[in-house]
């Protein structure tokens, strides 16, 4: 009996889901290929089978020291080092954004990427990530982490805080690139391609919600979004690329922020040591540097395959000419015979 009026009264009392813990709201969702990040295929290949990952951040085992890894090592965000992927005659997707069949020496910037992905960060560390005050590459992988591995209708949520971002950043490998942190953040959020690989897509609908709110959030802070088509174009320390408020760029005679008594400074040669290629040390003196080494065997390369390319033509031309002389001896041969055989039958009419 009483065992019937407990139940009785389970029953009627009201299912009330479980309230989320702390813990849960500080789990962060992953969106897309969880066993790849959303990587290009290569690059993820060439961060797996790279040497700094699997024996230098192999002995990382914590968000801190992998964040202080960042700090040393991180000096720029392509994913190539400079000067070790080779595109040259090739068209098609081999020679595209994709990456597809010219891999070379993974940047360090993408090994810490993909190794801040096996840790599974939480919401808290990669709010830390992008409020860190050390350093703006540690902020930029951050980013660069969410737009990898959250879903696509949270990214403006997560960036709005830093699109007006002044903290300037140089991205490319060699340095010569120089961005505001707000200006790459809406890159992420309006650009598919990121120097030589792509970013997951957005699907259309979330596009246009996010240019919608973009263009709102522009108009009430009284701001002009001007970016160039991009990433791959090049912008000045000066500000080049950077929002400017209405009529403040005509007040200075100029267009993008830049100097009006100056411009930019040339991007350094290939041959130079710049500091910024990662993992790299200066040629030593009386030796050519790497990337004039590796100019000459692409060109002694190139000679090459120029020379045996002439060398297959000109077997191809000999061996038919030797065809056509076989097959006129064939001929000759089959006329011969069938001369003779007409004589003989001649004869033995006659006899």
């Amino acid at each position: 009996m009483d065992s019937e009026y407990y139940d009785d009264e389970q029953q009627q009392q009201p299912n009330h889901p479980p309230k989320k813990s702390a813990k849960q709201n500080n789990a962060l969702p992953l969106w897309g290929n969880e066993s790849t990040m959303n990587l290009n295929p290569l690059i993820l290949a060439n961060i797996q089978g790279s040497s700094y990952f699997k024996v230098s951040l192999f002995k990382l085992k914590t968000y801190h020291e992998v964040v202080d890894e960042i700090y040393y090592q991180v000096k720029h965000l392509e994913p190539w080092e400079r000067g070790s992927r080779k595109t040259s005659g090739q068209t098609g997707m081999c020679g595209g954004v994709r990456g597809v069949g010219a891999g070379g020496i993974v940047s360090t910037a993408f090994c810490l990427l993909y190794k801040l992905y096996t840790l599974r960060l939480t919401r808290k560390q990669v709010n830390g990530l992008l409020t860190h005050t050390d350093s703006p590459y540690i902020r930029a992988l951050g980013f660069m982490y969410l737009r990898y591995t959250q879903p696509p209708a949270d990214l403006y949520d997560w960036y709005e805080e830093y699109l007006l971002d002044e903290e300037e950043i140089d991205v490319k490998a060699g340095g010569g690139q120089s961005i505001t942190i707000g200006l790459m953040c809406r890159q992420f959020l309006t650009k598919l391609d990121w120097f030589s690989t792509l970013f997951p897509r957005i699907p259309v609908p979330i596009q246009k919600q996010i240019q919608q709110k973009l263009e709102q959030f522009a108009t009430e802070n009284n701001v002009s979004f001007a970016e160039a088509a991009n990433p791959n174009e090049r912008y000045s320390k000066a500000g080049a690329g950077r929002y400017e408020r209405p009529g403040a760029a005509s007040a200075r005679g100029d267009d993008y922020g830049e100097s009006s008594r100056g411009s930019a400074p040339p991007p350094p040669k290939r041959s130079e040591y710049s500091g910024h290629c990662d993992r790299g040390e200066p040629p030593a003196a009386g030796r050519s540097g790497r990337y004039d080494r590796d100019e000459e065997s692409w060109r002694s390369r190139a000679d090459r395959d120029r020379a045996d390319r002439d060398r297959r033509e000109r077997d191809y031309d000999r061996g038919r000419d030797d065809r056509r002389r076989s097959r006129s001896r064939d001929r000759d041969r089959y006329r011969g015979g069938r001369d003779y055989d007409r004589d003989r039958d001649r004869d033995r009419k006659y006899r």
